[in-house]
């Protein structure tokens, strides 16, 4: 209101004296009637009126202000009241002070978000181990294109996915023919039940059937042991959980082709692929594994149709409910889908795994004939961003909280005990730490029996699977072949969208054994068993290999 008046008084300066006509006998300008209404306007708004002391000038009794008598101005004959000054004061200091500090407050919240994005691409240890990549406040950041984007080159995909010529043979099963698998748990024996740690470990739950099974150290070791016909754990065990609908097996079992994906514990939204052909619309099912939480919480946010089957669609994806999950911890459960994939979908021929974070934006008849027809692989995985080793690789995990600090040192105690050596140039691979958010498999027996070692040792262990997949090649000894293709590649097949809520457990802020001992409550009671079960070996005097981080934490 003040400043539109103030306008207002200086046009009338600038503007030429101009009498009015109906006004000119009594010699009243326009300029004393405007005055009159700027004066009326300034009572309106609050300003005190002063005292009329002069002779000279046209006066406004109603508006109590005194103007010129050439109508240029108006006469202020009296200070304001010291009432009003301290007012005005307190009115303008308040405002400046609210103005000073939404400053500093919005200067505060761009330097935290700025070390935010700094420490996750820092190399020193310290800032580093503060980043968390999972955070809303960092998928907000990548979102506003605040965060570096993952490196992406063109993958050497075939053009048309209609022209791909599917093998009609399958890999020729050199190694091993048969493979079959432990379905009967099988009792605890007396050492593991005089066993403290194993007791307070399982907690009472010793009679109830584990999926993964009770396997003991000798199994394990027999396990890697490749022979022509074999029979190993692999989960699945018979009343251990995640059982599928009757509904969903039957419709399972026709699909050779598989594109699969899993949302546990309602972290994660579904996400529609895009770029898929007609062709693989047609030969692939696109299925969507999920725990009873998240089916629920999809129905409430998203569109779910139901068919004649009454099979639950959100969009391309089948929704395949597993019932009675096998684990405490979600991100044990969600292993279940992604490393056997070959269990849940026996008649499945290919498959490929994707994340639920991912959306997949690439054909997945493209990248059959890129990472597996086209070389002659069986199974193909990406490598890992930053870590080759292992030893790196749960150094980094400690740091970021993924698991307790004391349970992955003991896992890796275990494998440094086994002999598995830390990465260095001169081995096959070109990494023994993958990108595990993406797996393409052909079902052969032999790469059927890598995926249930693989899983025995996330059920045994941390269910950080990325530590156990280069254990698992070590122990094959050369005979588990596959395709580990680069990163850039990897990044340019999905789209990364941030989960809807952060994952949290309380065994992952764990700090010591003793403190674990001291809150059994923080055990998971059906998973990571063989850190509780004593080790055929002295763990004591391991000493694991120092980690000298040389890149950005991943």
């Amino acid at each position: 209101m003040g400043r539109r008046i103030v306008r207002r008084m200086q046009k009338m300066h600038d503007r030429p004296r101009r009498m009015d006509r109906a006004r000119r006998k009594e010699g009243v300008s326009s300029a004393h009637l405007q005055w009159q209404t700027i004066g009326r306007r300034m009572h309106q708004a609050g300003y005190p009126p002063p005292h009329c002391g002069c002779s000279k000038g046209f006066v406004d009794f109603k508006a109590r202000y005194i103007v010129n008598a050439d109508g240029r101005g108006l006469l202020y004959t009296e200070k304001l009241s010291p009432e009003y000054t301290m007012r005005l004061t307190w009115k303008m200091g308040f405002f400046r002070l609210l103005l000073t500090g939404g400053i500093i407050w919005m200067l505060i919240i761009l330097t935290v978000l700025c070390f935010h994005i700094w420490s996750c691409q820092s190399s020193v240890a310290f800032f580093s181990a503060l980043c968390n990549k999972d955070s809303k406040v960092y998928g907000m950041l990548s979102t506003m294109g605040m965060v570096t984007p993952p490196h992406r080159c063109p993958i050497p995909v075939a053009g048309d996915p209609n022209k791909i010529v599917i093998p009609t043979k399958r890999s020729p099963e050199k190694l091993v023919r048969r493979l079959s698998y432990i379905m009967e748990d099988s009792p605890i024996n007396n050492r593991l039940k005089s066993s403290p740690l194993y007791r307070t470990a399982i907690n009472g739950t010793q009679s109830t059937p584990l999926f993964g099974g009770h396997q003991t150290w000798q199994q394990r070791d027999e396990s890697f042991k490749v022979k022509p016909t074999m029979e190993v754990h692999c989960g699945f065990m018979k009343g251990g959980g995640e059982e599928m609908d009757p509904k969903d097996v039957e419709y399972v079992k026709k699909c050779k082709f598989v594109v699969a994906t899993g949302i546990f514990d309602t972290y994660d939204m579904p996400h529609q692929p895009s770029n898929i052909s007609k062709r693989s619309q047609t030969l692939f099912c696109f299925l969507m594994v999920v725990d009873e939480v998240s089916l629920e919480f999809i129905k409430n946010n998203a569109s779910v149709r139901v068919d004649s089957a009454w099979g639950e669609w959100v969009g391309i994806w089948r929704l395949i409910l597993l019932k009675n999950q096998p684990y405490d911890e979600p991100r044990r459960n969600g292993k279940v889908p992604k490393i056997l994939t070959h269990r849940l979908f026996p008649q499945a021929e290919y498959s490929i795994w994707i994340d639920g974070k991912m959306e997949l934006i690439v054909d997945p008849l493209l990248l059959l004939e890129r990472y597996l027809w086209r070389g002659k692989h069986t199974f193909a995985i990406a490598q890992h961003k930053h870590h080759r080793s292992i030893y790196e690789e749960a150094d980094s995990n400690k740091r970021r909280k993924r698991y307790a600090r004391p349970l992955i040192d003991l896992h890796m105690k275990i494998y440094r005990y086994e002999g598995m050596e830390p990465w260095n140039p001169q081995k096959d691979t070109w990494s023994d730490v993958p990108e595990g958010a993406i797996i393409i498999r052909e079902h052969t027996a032999l790469s059927n029996l890598a995926s249930c070692l693989w899983f025995n040792e996330v059920h045994q262990f941390t269910p950080r699977d990325q530590l156990s997949f280069g254990y698992v090649v070590y122990r094959l000894g050369g005979m588990f072949k596959f395709f580990m293709f680069p990163n850039c590649e990897y990044n340019s097949i999905f789209v990364l969208h941030p989960h809807i809520r952060e994952h949290s457990s309380k065994i992952e802020w764990a700090k010591s054994m003793a403190e674990l001992r001291k809150h059994p409550e923080l055990i998971e009671s059906r998973g990571g068993l063989g850190l509780w079960t004593p080790y055929p070996g002295d763990l004591g005097l391991v000493v694991l290999p120092p980690v000298a981080r040389t890149s950005k934490a991943g």
